[in-house]
């Protein structure tokens, strides 16, 4: 099939710095490409190449007759006149969706997005709504090819889930810049990562996230292989070049040139290889006090809307608190009371004396006219880190950032090297607690892992908003979950928040009903452990069809076994016997496994007819 999108050997530069160069990429029919890369690399850059909003400085895009493109920008912006409906009713207008088939896809689009109130003001909404709003203006053009970047920024939780439904359905192709793994892993078909360190500046794989890790792996290794070997090879042809050949013969002069080849492969190869991360690690102070915060029946009010109401809840030492729920639930709110910034509506907030709090604001500004070395430094040409006094040139490249740009403005950094330097200045305060609103905005996949293992190894307590169910998963101890309508429960992880979420409540529970969790009291931590991860929460869902699978393959094999055509070939029926046995084995693995998950989550195993 014949690509709908043909990009050939496109190369773009800003000023002197190449983002990428001779990069080539095609989009076909339904294809959902997850795309990424490191900070940098040029992805947003390629989605505007293939919208035909931003011309290639070489190579050239062909792009099929009549093909109806969207294309959805990192940051939704709307005019102050702009309602829900006019925004969606001018979009229909630019579309290619015939004049009788506007109203039905007009109220089934926003139906299905959650809108209610289409005279709403669109500057007025959330981010999140916002985002939503883009996509389905998006959306209601009907597009062939759908081009999002970063649409997972400043939807909620629910709202990816949304989103993740939206195009795992979806008729048309669409190509998605993400950071977000699991996001990824649910959608994509296909994944592609921009970075210098491929020989044609992308990889590109078949398959969803697990399925390109893998790959990158094995091509990585086969770099690493290759490099190794040219390394051994340039030393030997160097060896022989230093002895000096005593006639320069046709076969001299060749090996001389094959040595040469050989040299500017290996740079090459050097060149892309060679790669830094950004290096965090956030400082904890040495306070012995198990309890840090405690809230004690705590209501909190915005207007005449009650958030969250009589919440009891304790923080203590080590404890790693993720915040869920919906946009406008209360979590960012919860964060200001912690912080001291906000006073309750009613409730109490103990804290521990001398208690060190660091606040990272997911409106985070910086001032767009102050150089990167000011930012970075504020107070001189040095910071003084744990304790050491680092130049501001050392403390630069611990994020990744060489001395010439130390003189740039911050509004030439990309969002992703901005959200570094928010980090940098966060690092500088230690912390007995941090309540992180959002941070993993902008960063690259390299960037979040670190992230995520540097707290991971902070010693203080945290209080994180995000997005990210993997970094969700993966770094909190606990999950506090509100509902949206004043109330909240505590989880071991999301899969358990989602669960509930989901289940019908007759009326909002009481948030004083929440556990009062701390990382001293050991009865709570060993319920939670029984309860399943994300990943194991989604393998149960889809356990029991599975295992009819595996039933419907092992009849067929037994009947394979069964006929009477094979019953005096030796082989033929020592094969089918070998198949059946093996059929029979992953039958069992299946049921054992479902029993374990069974019993993990808490449930009576009940019986299936065998």
């Amino acid at each position: 099939m014949p690509p709908i999108i043909n990009a050939q050997k496109i190369s773009k530069a800003f000023g002197a710095k190449p983002l990428f160069q001779g990069v080539s990429f095609t989009v076909s029919e339904r294809d959902r490409i997850g795309l990424i890369g490191p900070n940098g690399s040029g992805k947003s850059t390629l989605l505007r190449i293939l919208a035909g909003s931003e011309v290639p400085d070489e190579g050239n895009v062909a792009v099929r007759k009549r093909l109806w493109l969207s294309y959805v920008e990192q940051d939704s912006q709307f005019q102050p006149s702009d309602t829900v409906r006019s925004v969606v009713e001018r979009a229909l207008e630019r579309s290619a969706t015939r004049g009788s088939e506007h109203g039905a896809h007009f109220a089934e689009t926003l139906g299905r997005a959650g809108f209610e109130d289409l005279e709403m003001q669109a500057a007025a909404l959330s981010g999140g709504w916002q985002k939503r709003l883009a996509i389905v203006e998006a959306l209601v053009q009907a597009p062939d090819v759908l081009l999002l970047d970063e649409p997972t920024n400043h939807l909620d939780l629910a709202g990816i889930v949304w989103l993740e439904a939206l195009l795992e359905q979806a008729a048309f192709a669409c190509v998605v810049v993400s950071h977000d793994r699991y996001f990824l892993e649910n959608v994509a078909t296909e994944m592609a990562e921009l970075s210098r360190v491929y020989p044609d500046g992308l990889l590109r794989v078949r398959g969803n996230y697990s399925a390109f890790l893998e790959k990158k792996e094995e091509f990585l290794h086969a770099q690493s292989k290759r490099q190794e070997a040219l390394e051994n090879l340039v030393h030997s042809e160097i060896e022989w070049l230093r002895r000096g050949a005593k006639a320069r013969t046709r076969k001299s002069k060749a090996r001389i040139g094959k040595a040469g080849e050989l040299m500017g492969e290996l740079a090459d190869l050097n060149a892309r290889t060679r790669s830094a991360n950004a290096q965090i690690d956030f400082s904890a102070t040495d306070r012995k006090t198990k309890r840090l915060i405690e809230l004690q029946d705590v209501t909190c009010e915005i207007g005449n809307r009650v958030l969250f109401e009589r919440l009891n809840f304790i923080i203590s030492a080590g404890m790693r608190v993720g915040l869920v729920g919906p946009n406008g639930s209360g979590k960012t709110s919860l964060l200001r009371l912690l912080r001291g910034e906000w006073t309750p509506a009613g409730g109490e907030i103990r804290r521990a004396e001398w208690l060190r709090i660091v606040y990272f604001d997911q409106s985070r500004q910086l001032d767009m006219n102050m150089t990167l070395r000011r930012a970075l430094a504020p107070d001189g040409d040095s910071v003084t880190y744990q304790d050491r006094v680092i130049h501001v040139a050392s403390w630069a490249a611990k994020f990744l950032f060489t001395g010439e740009q130390l003189s740039q403005p911050v509004e030439r950094l990309s969002g992703g090297e901005r959200a570094r330097v928010l980090i940098a200045q966060l690092m500088l305060q230690p912390a007995d607690v941090l309540l992180l609103d959002e941070p993993t905005n902008d960063l690259d996949i390299p960037t979040l892992e670190i992230l995520e293992e540097s707290l991971l190894e902070f010693r203080g307590s945290l209080v994180l908003v995000t997005h990210d169910r993997y970094l969700l998963d993966r770094v909190s101890t606990i999950v506090l979950g509100f509902d949206g309508r004043g109330g909240a429960e505590s989880f071991a992880d999301y899969a358990q928040w989602e669960s509930w979420q989901a289940e019908p409540k007759p009326a909002a529970k009481p948030a004083g009903s929440v556990a009062t969790l701390a990382l001293d009291s050991s009865e709570p931590a060993t319920q939670l452990k029984k309860k399943l991860s994300y990943l194991e929460a989604r393998e149960y869902a889809a356990i029991e069809q599975h295992i009819a699978d595996a039933e419907r393959t092992l009849e067929s094999k037994r009947a394979e076994l069964q006929n009477p055509a094979i019953a005096s070939d030796g082989p033929r029926l020592m094969a089918a016997h070998a198949a059946m046995e093996a059929a029979q084995k992953d039958l069992d693995a299946l049921y054992s496994r479902w029993a374990e998950l069974e019993q993990k989550a808490g449930h009576v195993p009940h019986s299936r007819t065998r």
